[in-house]
């Protein structure tokens, strides 16, 4: 007998909708254990994913999809999502190359309809479906479902404000309140929230309100007396102890609240939506989850089960991501930053709430006055870098390359253009693995490279990253260091604060004819490479400044120049070569070699690398097959 014979059925939302409402808690306990199971064979996103599947099995009976809209913020929590979605058979693939991504992806099923990775995009993007259908006349609904996290950001505001003043756009958000990110929230907006929102007070009110205007809109003037008892209400519970708090903020953006609700109760739930539907002009539900629902270890841990590993063979149990068998970048970044900051009183770290991603937790222990995690809000998160460095502090903000992305022009605007020691911690360069291309480091060098005052360093190895780091962080100049994700050749690590040159090259081995100029992650693979090549190594170190000096020699003593990076190759390092070649009048034959220019897959690192012509055995076959043609 099937241990889930209601999930067995339901293929797609509209086997959903066939079952009795009655029915859904069960359905709800089996894609739970679908979910756990699954996952535990796969790893990727957990706590998150088990916290949202009452919401999107109520969203899906509700909302006719895909035909209505449904956009999921960030799409950590969109595993339930893919299970009802016609992928359930499909999950033993999840995050593998060729299999599906960890995130909604267009391409992947017509009921992703946007797709997502980096927070607080999915409000604009419903409010852009809404608008467009009103446009076209059509009837399709728009729901985004954001996290309390997610909310902390900017471009959700900018959204909420943009969709407030559009009364006659049918927009639902749902604000998917779990008191977490992938990290505990900060900030002022959770505070308040968790402080202002009397929940009983709100659900008594809320269900009052339901079940009175289905009375009362039949009798005239009824209604509009009861709406001002309910406006009297919130009045005097304003008033008395702030219960509209939480209320009155959205309201004041033009949207109406309702909650917060029992976000696992999924027929109430139900109920709560199919009223909304019904229900013209901008809406915002709160709902009340809890990350890790049903699974005792993910719920008392959501940090720690923000995803997970495979679980061991012959077990269904998840398990943490094994720990690697030396330290990783980020480790011996977070290692860095304490000893540096024991001999510098004015460091102070900045993260856009990525403690633990970006090696900070030890940081914010021993140095809690000098520990700022802004939220999801890496704008902010440069733009006060920046005013800390005009007061004499040195700030130090370590941040995902994709995330890098969204504070661009504060980088440019705020820190580059007064030319602050802000130092940039960037974290993930290059290929991530199985997160995909809205994960993946790609473009770092490319959109930092053309701008004025900043110094770019990409290590090596460990102790590279460790001697870089500390290079860049005492200058008094813009400046970032490029590491990637994971463990590096496993070279043996300084405990001190050593410096080494600016703009300063090293080689790494030398060989004759052809020289291969090599950034960062791809010194090793460059160095296997040119051992059956019989090629010379050179660790270039920095890609601004460049080691011209070096970049000539070589030119003059060698035939052939090949430029490698684990970056896009559009703009990037070996871009930056050939201008000193041309600039120098020097003709030499010259193979750039990077990350095509083609979105990256998700997928095994090592494979990917592989499939891009980065591993050690594709660069050979790459300058070999080169020298024979030139």
């Amino acid at each position: 007998m099937s241990q889930s014979p209601l999930l067995d059925t339901v293929n797609l939302p509209r086997d959903l909708r066939l079952l009795d409402k009655a029915e859904l808690p069960q359905l709800c306990a089996e894609l739970r254990a679908f979910l756990l199971k699954s996952v535990s064979a796969t790893g990727g996103h957990f706590a998150s994913n088990l916290g949202a599947v009452e919401l999107t099995v109520a969203l899906h009976y509700v909302y006719n999809t895909p035909e209505d809209h449904l956009v999921w913020d960030v799409g950590h929590q969109s595993y339930p999502h893919k299970i009802l979605t016609g992928r359930k058979n499909r999950m033993d693939t999840m995050r593998q190359y060729g299999g599906l991504a960890g995130f909604p992806k267009r391409g992947e099923s017509e009921y992703d309809d946007f797709g997502v990775g980096h927070s607080s995009t999915s409000i604009g993007a419903a409010l852009g479906m809404a608008v467009a259908d009103k446009l076209a006349g059509r009837a399709n609904r728009s729901v985004a479902v954001i996290g309390d996290g997610a909310m902390t950001a900017g471009q959700a505001f900018e959204a909420l404000n943009c969709a407030g003043d559009m009364q006659d756009v049918d927009l639902l958000v749902i604000l998917n309140d779990n008191e977490m990110s992938i990290s505990p929230n900060v900030g002022a907006l959770p505070k308040y929230l968790a402080r202002n929102v009397m929940r009983d007070m709100h659900g008594l009110l809320s269900t009052i309100k339901a079940q009175s205007e289905k009375v009362l809109d039949k009798l005239p003037g009824a209604l509009e007396i009861a709406q001002k008892v309910e406006h009297k209400i919130k009045t005097l519970a304003n008033e008395g102890n702030h219960i509209k708090q939480s209320l009155s903020l959205f309201e004041n953006f033009g949207f109406a609240y309702t909650g917060p609700a029992d976000g696992h109760n999924v027929v109430q739930l139900v109920e709560t939506l199919n009223e909304l539907r019904r229900k013209p002009g901008p809406k915002l539900l709160h709902v009340i989850t809890k990350k890790g629902q049903g699974y005792k270890l993910a719920e008392n841990d959501p940090v720690k089960y923000h995803a997970i590993g495979k679980a061991p063979a012959q077990s269904d149990r998840p398990s943490e991501t094994p720990a690697p068998s030396r330290p990783t970048y980020t480790q011996i970044f977070g290692q860095w930053l304490c000893d540096q900051a024991e001999a510098d009183h004015r460091l102070a770290a900045i993260t856009p709430a990525m403690r633990e991603g970006s090696g900070l937790v030890e940081f914010e222990q021993r140095f809690p006055d000098r520990y700022f995690d802004v939220g999801i809000a890496e704008q902010h998160a440069v733009t006060f870098a920046a005013g800390l460095a005009c007061e004499g502090i040195k700030p130090v903000v370590a941040i995902y390359s994709t995330f890098l992305q969204r504070a661009y022009d504060q980088l440019i605007h705020d820190v580059a253009l007064q030319n602050l020691p802000v130092l940039f911690a960037i974290d993930r360069a290059g290929i991530v693995g199985a997160d995909g291309p809205t994960h993946a480091g790609a473009y770092d060098l490319s959109f930092l490279r053309c701008v004025p005052n900043m110094v770019i360093a990409a290590p090596s190895d460990e102790n590279e990253c460790r001697l870089l780091l500390s290079t860049c962080y005492r200058l008094d100049q813009p400046a970032a260091v490029r590491y990637p994700r994971g463990t590096g050749c496993g070279a043996a690590v300084s405990d001190g604060l050593e410096t080494v040159p600016v703009g300063k090259g090293v080689i790494r081995r030398q060989g004759q004819k052809t020289a291969i100029l090599a950034f960062g992650s791809m010194v090793q693979p460059a160095m296997q490479a040119a051992e059956s090549l019989n090629a010379t190594v050179a660790d270039m170190r920095f890609v601004k400044p460049l080691d011209e000096t070096l970049i000539l020699e070589l030119a003059q003593t060698h035939d052939r120049i090949v430029c490698i990076e684990e970056n896009s190759i559009c703009g990037g390092a070996g871009g930056a070569v050939l201008e000193c070649l041309a600039q120098h009048g020097v003709v030499k034959p010259v193979l750039p070699i990077g990350i095509p220019d083609t979105v990256t897959d998700h997928g095994d690192p090592a494979l990917l690398l592989d499939k891009l012509g980065l591993s050690a055995e594709k660069i050979r076959e790459r300058i070999a097959n080169w020298q024979e043609a030139v």
